[in-house]
This record gives C-alpha cells, sequence and structure tokens, in this order.
C-alpha cells in the first residue's frame, strides 16, 4: 500500500450501523438524558483518525460520548429527546466539562494516596 493511498482509515468508519448495536447507542444517550439536569449535545466531527461522536454534557460538566453515524443522527437524537444541541467547532466545549474533569483527576489522586 502506498504512502498516499486512497483507503479510508479503518477508525474513521466506526460508527455502529448493525441495528443492536445502534440501539445500545440510543439507549445510552437517552437514560443519560434522562437521569441527568440540564443536557445538552455537542457533535464532534469526523476526522482521519476518529469517526463523527456526540457529547452529551450534564449542568454539572458530567458528560459521555458516543460514535454516530453523522451529525444528522445527534441532532435527530437532541430533537426527540429536546435538548440544544451545538457544533463543536463553532463553539468549543463549555467550561464545566473542563471543571468537571479536573475535580475528577483530584478525586481520584486522593483516592491513591
Amino acid at each position: 500500500m502506498g504512502l498516499f493511498s486512497r483507503r479510508k482509515h479503518p477508525a474513521a468508519n466506526d460508527a455502529p450501523t448493525d441495528r443492536s448495536a445502534r440501539d445500545a447507542t440510543v439507549a445510552h444517550l437517552k437514560d443519560f438524558i434522562q437521569t441527568r439536569v440540564g443536557v445538552e449535545a455537542y457533535v464532534e466531527p469526523r476526522t482521519n483518525s476518529t469517526p463523527t461522536t456526540v457529547m452529551l454534557v450534564a449542568t454539572d460538566g458530567e458528560w459521555t460520548r458516543r460514535r454516530v453515524p453523522d451529525g444528522e443522527a445527534a441532532a435527530q437524537i437532541a430533537r426527540e429527546m429536546s435538548i440544544p444541541i451545538y457544533d463543536v467547532q463553532r463553539t468549543g466545549y463549555p467550561q464545566r466539562v473542563r471543571d468537571y474533569n479536573a475535580r475528577q483527576r483530584i478525586a481520584r489522586k486522593r483516592s491513591i494516596s
């Protein structure tokens, strides 16, 4: 295979395609939305090394991320669940995600000590 091969990177086509995988992803996202307060969705575009993903962020900064076939699939889930959806390339990630991650790092360090 040449250096500039036209073959796509396997990770870029990793989105769940069979029915059971899609159902499991949707179930996880809906459960997160229903069990957290103030959830917003952030669509992350496909790159050479990662597929399109949707990141759900709660008011306290807790988050979850799952692969989706495309941005429209993420938008459809957000519409069904009546939550706002943003393009992460335009808005960036909310500060509360970084704050949440920092709190989690501190908690892990304390539990190790």
